[in-house]
């Protein structure tokens, strides 16, 4: 089911400034154990699109919004479940991966997490770098998020950040996109009062 996604992902080649985490096989199994723990739970209703990878959390785990510190050391079913088949190159901890799983322990569903544009980007000779996309790494994100669509056929769509709204109201225009401040830069607040509304 998910096998059409992951091979596209890994065929894509990193750049001077765009890493692409699912070369690695054992990063593009983890993000399919991902997909298929939440469509084998049932948890297909909120489909959540950030921006992109940061060099902490999903450029190592390749799985957005999550962090090896998570998987180590979360008591959340979900990462106790995958914690033993994820493979980890290093442990770091991510502010923002933690904000948002904090605020889901609580949660009886999960929601579907994916990016505006998958890899990492960052700047020239600086990987520990997290960089906006560009306008054109974003018309290439489309595609997965359109295949997402097609095999979790999510009741709800909505965005993490600006940028995931725009790809999502530019991809789907009949579509009501809900919009959810990014909880970095004091956003915190503002996120959970959003994440309230869907979940």
């Amino acid at each position: 089911m998910f096998a059409n996604i992951i091979n596209k992902l890994r065929l894509r080649p990193s750049t001077d400034t765009v890493f692409n985490p699912y070369q690695n096989e054992a990063v593009a199994n983890n993000l399919k154990l991902y997909f298929e723990y939440l469509y084998s739970t049932n948890q297909k209703d909120v489909l959540l699109i950030g921006e992109a990878p940061g060099y902490a959390g999903c450029r190592i785990t390749g799985i957005p919004f999550t962090s090896g510190e998570l998987f180590r050391n979360s008591e959340l079913e979900i990462f106790k479940k995958l914690n033993q088949d994820i493979f980890l190159e290093k442990i770091e901890g991510e502010k923002t991966a933690s904000i948002v799983w904090n605020y889901l322990e609580n949660k009886s569903k999960l929601p579907v997490f994916w990016n505006s544009f998958p890899f990492h980007p960052f700047n020239t000779n600086n990987e520990k770098s997290n960089r906006t996309p560009t306008n054109e790494e974003i018309e290439e994100g489309k595609i997965y998020i359109q295949e997402l669509v097609e095999i979790f056929k999510p009741k709800i769509i909505a965005s993490i950040g600006r940028k995931g709204e725009k790809v999502l109201k530019n991809i789907y225009p009949n579509n009501h996109i809900i919009y959810i401040r990014h909880p970095s830069y004091g956003g915190k607040s503002d996120f959970i009062r959003g994440m309230d509304e869907i979940l």
